[in-house]
């Protein structure tokens, strides 16, 4: 089978290996779709926190189910996807059902190799049902299960002034969770063409460049002076993260969602007299997936509105370069596997 290794930061090449066995509480899969995200551009960029070369990428997949060692509960050919945080289940987090933070916890496609092959071996505990769903939505349920999380995080409230920073795939989805929880979303990006996507794709009310100087008195007159309740970083930028501690109402919470390697600062007196929350999201559960595959049945959601870019399998290396120019107007890259 064909696999595509990333050998180290901007070095793709391809491989032939032998097909996975099946070992125990595994099944093995036959990948249809890879979605490209963020950690796979910023692993490409050797930008990527907790991440180790040579590698596989790929985690946001829609494969078909080739064997497993019970298929009592499945069907050989079925469409399914799999939740990518593979974790221990004895740990402090894990005990407390919080595996996506798992202590030891391994991510397809970060900590260990992905789903860039034609087959891959995932545990049986992984996999999530189809219900019905296309290839193209399998692939992004991880990452709006991603938004989904951080937005059960906030415990947002009808009608807060809800600031999400970032408009890529995962801010995107954050923003629609956030809509769908009812809150009053505002969309900050330094990019003209992903703030109007905002308004015309998944129909959020205000949008801001924040590379204008007027940032903070745009927020106050879209919130009638009070400020965002709740702000959430999708960026990863430090800037970013840094500069939105100031767009904080009192009694708000920030939740990061972003990642990137270097230390956070902000204004402890600013901070302590908002009585603010800092808390970060990280990955997601499996309620967090049911959650978007049923918004997706109900038609809340339309995920493949985010597909902007499709290539084969073959196509990869060539064309993956090219996704981190923002002049590509990336949303979405999806790999069709044969």
């Amino acid at each position: 089978m064909k696999t595509l290794i990333c050998n180290s930061p901007g070095i793709f090449e391809y491989s032939e290996s032998a097909i996975p066995e099946l070992t125990e509480d595994h099944a093995i899969i036959k990948i249809r779709r890879i979605g490209i995200c963020g950690t796979d551009l910023h692993a490409f960029e050797g930008t990527q926190p907790y991440f180790r070369y040579p590698r596989i990428l790929g985690h946001e997949l829609a494969a078909e189910l080739e064997d497993a060692e019970d298929l009592s509960d499945f069907q050989k050919g079925e469409l399914v996807t799999i939740i990518p945080y593979f974790y221990c289940g004895e740990c402090i987090a894990c005990r407390n059902g919080k595996p996506n933070c798992c202590v030891n916890l391994r991510v397809f496609g970060v900590h260990i190799d992905g789903g860039m092959s034609q087959y891959v071996s995932v545990p049986t505990y992984s996999i999530v049902r189809s219900n019905g769903l296309s290839a193209d939505s399998l692939a992004l349920i991880e990452p709006l299960a991603i938004g989904a999380h951080a937005v059960k995080r906030a415990d947002i409230k009808p009608w807060e002034n809800v600031l999400v920073v970032g408009a890529g795939p995962i801010g995107l989805g954050t923003m629609e969770f956030a809509q769908i929880a009812g809150a009053n979303v505002i969309a900050l990006d330094i990019n003209e063409s992903r703030l109007t996507f905002c308004q015309e794709k998944i129909k959020v009310k205000h949008v801001i460049n924040g590379s204008h100087p007027n940032v903070i008195e745009r927020l106050k007159e879209v919130t009638n002076g009070d400020m965002p309740t709740v702000v959430m970083d999708a960026t990863g930028s430090l800037k970013a993260i840094n500069t939105a501690f100031s767009f904080m109402a009192h009694t708000a919470r920030y939740i990061l969602i972003g990642l990137q390697k270097e230390s956070i600062t902000f204004s402890h007196p600013e901070f302590h007299k908002r009585e603010a929350t800092l808390m970060s999201s990280r990955n997601a559960t499996r309620d967090d997936f049911e959650h978007v595959i049923a918004c997706m049945k109900k038609g809340l959601i339309d995920p493949t509105t985010y597909i902007t870019h499709r290539v084969k399998f073959d196509e990869v290396k060539s064309e993956f370069a090219g996704w981190l120019n923002p002049a590509k107007g990336v949303i979405k890259a999806m790999v069709e596997v044969e």
